[in-house]
């Protein structure tokens, strides 16, 4: 079956993935922290995060068998985050506190600092609250706006490499049959 199956997996290596997954973290801290755990809107935020994470994988892992699945579970981890973004921009609209313009310095300051891990997230949080005596609820739920406009940037550019490998290599159906009629050619 030598050229059927697409080589797949590895979604752990993808930047869209590991971003995601920090945004996830981030955002059950963030939870646990500043919304109530009785608020409905905590497991809203925690599961659109989590799907983010989760259909990266599966749709990288599906991709060996069907680039449609791949291409429709990434569509949906953008989708789960872009949900994820409009929770966050309620939860600040609701208090009363800004959101970070595109241009602001703090945003550039964390997309080039990429951080890897939540907790090099919060302490640039705390540092941040320092320097500006800003609600630090207003820093973090802006620094995981930020990282999230960042893995919707990433997964927008892997659907336009996805689409190009479809449309270059062909689905697992178009391969079948290649490989099928190959075969026939070879015994004959």
């Amino acid at each position: 079956m030598k050229g059927i199956l697409l080589a797949h997996g590895g979604y752990r290596n993808l930047k869209s993935f590991q971003v995601s997954q920090l945004i996830y973290d981030l955002t059950v801290r963030f939870c646990k922290r500043f919304i109530s755990r009785f608020s409905r809107t905590v497991d809203q935020m925690v599961q659109a995060a989590r799907s983010g994470v989760q259909n990266i994988a599966e749709g990288s892992q599906a991709s060996a068998t069907s680039s449609k699945t791949e291409i429709k579970l990434t569509n949906v981890a953008r989708a789960s985050l872009e949900e994820l973004l409009l929770d966050y921009e309620d939860f600040l609209r609701q208090k009363q506190l800004p959101l970070w313009e595109r241009q602001d310095p703090r945003r550039q300051n964390l997309v080039r600092s990429r951080f890897e891990t939540a907790d090099q997230v919060i302490r640039w949080i705390g540092q941040e609250q320092k320097k500006t005596s800003q609600p630090l609820d207003e820093i973090a739920a802006n620094a995981i706006r930020t990282l999230i406009f960042v893995a919707c940037a990433l997964l927008k550019r892997q659907l336009k490499s996805l689409e190009a490998r479809f449309l270059n290599e062909g689905g697992f159906t178009e391969r079948l049959y290649h490989a099928r009629k190959s075969y026939r050619k070879k015994l004959a």
